[in-house]
């Protein structure tokens, strides 16, 4: 069978800067491709030109016969109004799936999603629940390939770890764009880089991404070795040449010939592998105080929600605290807690004479109309870091930026390079207490990897708020995890409070799921396998399956009585209807049912 998707030799360029040039991709079935790439190297335009949305400058995209291409943008976007529900019934419509498999498709979408309810206005979800509808709204139409662009954005981590079970399960070829390595290391059988230190434009790798980290080492170093050797085979025929050879011969003038292409390819590989990071180093003040806030049975109450509640907890210097919880449980609430923005509904929030307190706000607010020289020194050619005064441009290519970027304006930037000016600005002021709330969107591996450097070696307190678990990891010494009813708890990883998470998320005992765990305990006892342990997020979907169970059976027992209305038996309009829904509801239970009994299973 022919590939899904066929890229050759496409190329793109904005102006003057070349984004990547005669890049070949093949996607097939049963392909998950993670791709990733520097900031700028086009990976959210290589996505749109596979989909067509885009098209290239150079190359052509074939795509095979009747397959369906669905595209998921770092942005989720819906129809003013339209509920979650609506929301999925148009992409249904739009794939011209048949009426009779479309409520089937959207009750077990909702189901396995977790939707607390399927009427709630799109617009009006969190950014973590219209990331998740947007990522569904591409499922359920179950496409040939889904391009996804950066699907962990946004998402928490609980999220995450859904989006992965959710790729697992589903039958269609995936391209995926993330700098997120735990979920590439889950997501993906096979890893893309674009990147222009290769011949071609890509390294293509099968397997895992710590597969792809081990032959990239392999491949770099091999041209490493290369490069060295073609130096000396130049470093020869310069000498020759300097001799002045006589280019009488046949022989002497191929040499020659040959001397000038081996230049001009040494030119060529030099500037392919021509190594650039970001120089990022967070400037800390020499202040001696141990202890930098102190929480003392603060609680926080926002909208009539308790966020926080009865908080003790002590930041001190050298501290790195990682804070983690769900979507909506207070992290940032916590942070504008610790700036002075909020004030404590209750308790006490102590800080240290003279703190100074650097704030990275989520919100990322920066003046687009602004040149980058501007945005990066807004009083002049020079900005002050360490007590040494550093002209913009250099500032700028510490940060990956050219001297031909210097006076662009900042919208033409990516989100990857606005993040670099933002931290490049944030490193300007001295801190005694670093506050992170998501640093990590939209920068690229290798930015990341340095991010992670200069957090280690940052000697005030931090407190870092990232859906990056491998970061997270990393970085932390202490994890302060939420559970989104107030509570917080300290922990010695991030491992923790998710089993914590998981034992507080445990749904009260009623009889039918004592009966059902009973029967489950039994069965594993009969047949001596060992049940896997539920996930987070098969947890959360268990935790309201009773709930729903009792909704659709009141459905059941509401189509039943229409049924027995002598105005609606006497209508043959309204009977089909109440006909129809009332087998809709059957089966809607029947479903839960199933679906109880395999999670009771495994929770036994």
């Amino acid at each position: 069978m022919p590939p899904i998707l066929n890229a050759q030799s496409v190329s793109k360029r904005y102006g003057a800067k070349v984004l990547f040039q005669d890049v070949s991709l093949v996607v097939a079935d049963g392909d998950r491709i993670g791709l990733v790439g520097p900031n700028g190297a086009g990976k959210s335009t290589l996505l749109s030109i596979l989909s067509g949305t885009e098209d290239s400058d150079t190359g052509e995209v074939s795509v095979r016969k009747r397959a369906r291409v669905v595209t998921i943008l770092q942005t989720s976007e819906f129809p003013k109004g339209a509920t979650v529900r609506e929301v999925l019934e148009r992409a249904l419509d739009i794939a011209n799936v048949p009426e009779n498999e479309r409520e089937q498709r959207i009750r077990e979408t909702v189901g396995r999603t977790g939707f607390p309810d399927e009427h709630a206005i799109a617009t009006s979800l969190s950014g973590g629940w219209r990331k998740r509808l947007a990522i569904v709204e591409g499922v359920i139409s179950q496409p040939d390939v889904l391009l996804l662009d950066e699907p962990t954005n946004h998402l928490d981590l609980g999220g995450i770890e859904w989006l992965e079970e959710l790729l697992a399960g589903i039958g269609c070829a995936c391209v995926v764009v993330s700098h997120d390595r735990y979920f590439l290391e889950a997501a993906a059988n096979e890893i893309v880089e674009l990147n222009r230190v290769y011949p071609g434009g890509v390294l293509r790798v099968k397997g895992t991404y710590s597969k792809f980290l081990e032959d990239r080492e392999l491949f770099l170093e091999a041209q490493s070795r290369q490069q060295q050797s073609l130096k000396n085979e130049v470093k020869t025929e310069i000498e020759w040449l300097r001799r002045g050879p006589k280019a009488r011969t046949t022989k002497s003038k191929a040499r020659i010939d040959r001397a000038h292409e081996m230049i001009g390819e040494l030119a060529d590989v030099n500037q392919r592998t021509a190594k650039s990071s970001a120089g990022l180093e967070f400037n800390a003040t020499e202040r001696q105080t141990k202890r930098l806030v102190e929480l003392e049975g603060a609680g926080l109450d926002l909208g009539g929600r308790t966020l926080l509640d009865k908080l003790d907890y002590v930041i001190s210097a050298g501290t790195r605290v990682g804070l983690v919880g769900p979507n909506g449980s207070g992290k940032t609430t916590l942070l504008r807690l610790l700036t002075g923005e909020l004030k404590p509904t209750r308790g006490t929030v102590k800080t240290a004479n003279m703190l100074r307190i650097v704030y990275f706000s989520q919100a990322r607010e920066i003046d687009t109309s602004l040149t980058l020289r501007r945005a990066l020194a807004p009083e002049g050619d020079a900005v002050v870091h360490n007590g040494r005064e550093v002209h913009v441009a250099s500032w700028a290519a510490r940060f990956l930026f050219t001297g031909e970027q210097l006076n662009q304006p900042v919208e033409r930037l990516s989100g990857g390079e606005r993040a670099r000016v933002l931290i490049a600005r944030l490193m300007l002021q001295p801190a005694d207490l670093l506050l992170l709330d998501e640093p990590t969107n939209d920068l690229d591996i290798p930015t990341l990897e340095i991010l992670e450097e200069s957090l280690l070696e940052y000697p005030g307190a931090l407190i870092l708020v990232t859906h990056d678990r491998y970061m997270l990891n990393r970085v932390s010494t202490t994890v302060l995890g939420l559970d989104g009813k107030g509570r917080a708890e300290k922990f010695a990883d991030f491992a923790q409070w998710e089993d914590w998470m998981r034992e507080s998320e445990a749904p009260v005992p009623t009889a039918k799921s004592k009966a059902a765990a009973a029967s489950a305990a039994a069965g594993a006892a009969g047949d001596g396998t060992a049940k896997k342990k539920l996930s987070y997020n098969e947890q959360r979907e268990w935790n309201t399956l009773e709930a729903r169970i009792a909704e659709a059976e009141a459905r059941v027992a509401k189509a039943d009585e229409a049924l027995a209305d002598p105005k609606i038996a006497s209508d043959a309009t309204a009977l089909q209807r109440a006909m129809t829904e009332q087998q809709d509801a059957q089966a809607a239970v029947l479903d839960m049912y199933v679906r109880w009994e395999e999670l009771a299973e495994r929770a036994g």
